[in-house]
């Protein structure tokens, strides 16, 4: 990504897709250019929990709701420390934020962080037109000088594409950190980052966890030092089928059969270390009104989702795993994508969307809780 100064309401920007389609709209952040894969998010609000998840790190999101950066940019929500979106595409900002929590408009924090984004064109369109054709690679361009169309379509095919991207590394923390239980200390957990979310940490230091925040190429060796009652893997950005590393550190877990949970990109690492295999959906999960099927209660949860892959697990049957059965534990009501996995023999389960809640809902808070409870039932 290139970027200069912020973009004035009037800098023209152009958005481009691989397969030719081109919207033509205003400078919205910083001007320049940038390039990613676009994907759409359905939330109405938790912007600015979205810009700052490490799984969107090189995708350029497209905003499905018209009105964009009304409450601003505050210093509590972010869920990182930085912006991880490679662009931002937006219908209408908010000419001036009104929320007694802003700090500052959001087009200035995007300007800050060097994020190029477009406004002032036809989301809906653009949205139904991912929907149809698929997540794409995209780039967009604003400034004075920017080239004909078919030179930039061409730059837009030459980058790299998600499936098979390496990603985790290149948003995890370089060196392990501490995020304390809030009260009482009742357990420690190894938390393997893959692009945590600093809300997910607080969900288990606010059930009297210890939490661990290991690299993403933390070892086995490095997991157990800190002498875990259970062990984590976070959510994260990339292709799983590129994650060889993480899945071997899980399956040594599993061996030793220390209570596990796993969100999102953990998730499909269980789903790869069971023996799973898993693929790209045509344009993934995105947004935070979700429905989810927890089949072991029939309870229907509205969801926070951030992912373009899933695992090709069975939906209606028991699995013969190497570390025992395993089941389908959660399915989207929308497409009936896993949503979840849990071991039948071994204290593991794993969940494919985000239920730290952040941003909302709260309905799969209980997760945390029956982590929580596995990790009782392994002291008992």
């Amino acid at each position: 990504m290139t970027t200069s100064t912020r973009g004035a309401a009037r800098t023209p920007a152009v958005l481009v897709l691989e397969d030719g389609r081109i919207f033509r709209g205003r400078a919205y952040g910083a001007v320049g250019e940038t390039f990613g894969e676009a994907v759409f998010s359905t939330g109405m609000t938790g912007y600015q929990e979205t810009l700052t998840d490490p799984s969107y790190h090189r995708q350029v999101v497209v905003m499905t709701a018209p009105h964009v950066g009304n409450t601003g940019v505050n210093d509590d929500d972010p869920e990182s420390q930085r912006i991880w979106v490679a662009g931002y595409v937006v219908r209408d900002p908010a000419r001036v934020p009104s929320n007694w929590r802003s700090r500052r408009p959001l087009d200035e924090e995007l300007a800050a962080q060097g994020v190029v984004g477009i406004s002032g064109i036809d989301t809906r369109a653009l949205t139904r037109h991912l929907r149809e054709r698929g997540a794409m690679r995209v780039g967009i361009f604003s400034g004075a000088t920017v080239p004909d169309d078919a030179t930039l379509l061409a730059r837009v095919q030459e980058v790299p594409p998600m499936k098979g991207a390496d990603l985790a590394a290149e948003v995890a923390t370089s060196e392990p950190y501490v995020v304390p239980a809030v009260g009482e200390k009742k357990f420690t957990v190894a938390a393997v980052d893959l692009g945590i979310k600093g809300m997910t940490a607080q969900r288990m230091a606010q059930r009297g966890i210890e939490v661990h925040v290991l690299p993403a190429n933390a070892t086995v060796d490095d997991v157990y030092a800190v002498e875990p009652d259970g062990v984590f893997f976070s959510n994260g950005p990339g292709d799983p089928a590129t994650a060889d590393h993480p899945v071997s550190v899980m399956r040594a877990v599993l061996e030793r059969g220390t209570p596990l949970f796993g969100i999102c990109f953990g998730n499909q690492i269980l789903g790869r270390a069971l023996g799973f295999g898993t693929y790209k959906l045509k344009y993934g999960h995105r947004g935070i009104n979700q429905p989810v099927q927890d089949r072991t209660t029939g309870k229907v949860e509205i969801t926070s989702h951030n992912h373009g892959f899933a695992v090709d697990a069975p939906l209606d049957q028991v699995s013969d795993t190497p570390f025992g059965r395993a089941e389908v534990s959660h399915v989207c009501l929308n497409d009936n994508v896993v949503e979840g996995l849990r071991l039948l023999d071994r204290p593991a389960f794993s969940v494919q969307y985000h239920p730290e809640a952040a941003a909302g809902p709260h309905d799969a808070a209980y997760l945390f809780d029956r982590f929580v409870s596995l990790m009782e039932g392994q002291r008992a």
